[in-house]
């Protein structure tokens, strides 16, 4: 019984390294993170602002996009915080608890932006049937118009996450 509770009593903890071998420059990584985090917070806490403030924004199109800042909210809140620990203050340890916290929100977020992603295109696929199955070639090319947002935005979700998955399977 002594055993168990010797094993149970210790923590795990894991240690996070940055950028290995450019320890020195962790200040200067750090200063994209920052714009990037500062950029992330102010507008998607903008986003919501105004799509909650301004009744004019109460259309299902902007619930889309106050879900998808929300979301995107969550994932720059659980991944960069920590990261500009490491850079900043050389917090590197990290409890098991913790990481498995970090770990299951960032993935929580992710299912969660990619499930908007995919009802804002089952939205927009019934949004422009009616104006194709139309013969008005000008409606055609304001259906079209507005897919081109969509399709921005879903290359800009998933190019990333596409480009580090080649990256990691062909880079070895």
């Amino acid at each position: 019984m002594s055993n168990f509770q010797n094993i149970t009593s210790t923590s795990i903890t894991f240690l996070l390294t940055g950028v290995p071998g450019l320890e020195v420059f962790h200040t200067w990584i750090s200063i994209p993170f920052c714009f990037l985090y500062i950029t992330a917070l102010s507008g998607n806490s903008l986003i919501l602002f105004a799509i909650v403030t301004q009744p004019s924004l109460h259309e299902p199109m902007y619930y889309f996009l106050s879900m998808l800042s929300t979301t995107d909210l969550g994932l720059s809140i659980s991944t960069l915080v920590t990261m500009l620990g490491i850079f900043w203050f050389d917090a590197r340890e990290i409890s098991f608890n913790a990481f498995s916290s970090q770990i299951f929100y960032m993935k929580l977020f992710t299912v969660m932006e990619s499930s908007v992603l995919l009802a804002m295109t089952f939205d927009r696929f019934v949004a422009i049937s009616n104006p194709l199955s139309i013969a008005s070639p000008e409606e055609r090319k304001k259906a079209f118009s507005t897919c081109i947002s969509h399709i921005g935005t879903v290359a800009i979700f998933y190019f990333p996450l596409i480009s580090l998955s080649f990256v990691h399977r062909f880079g070895k």
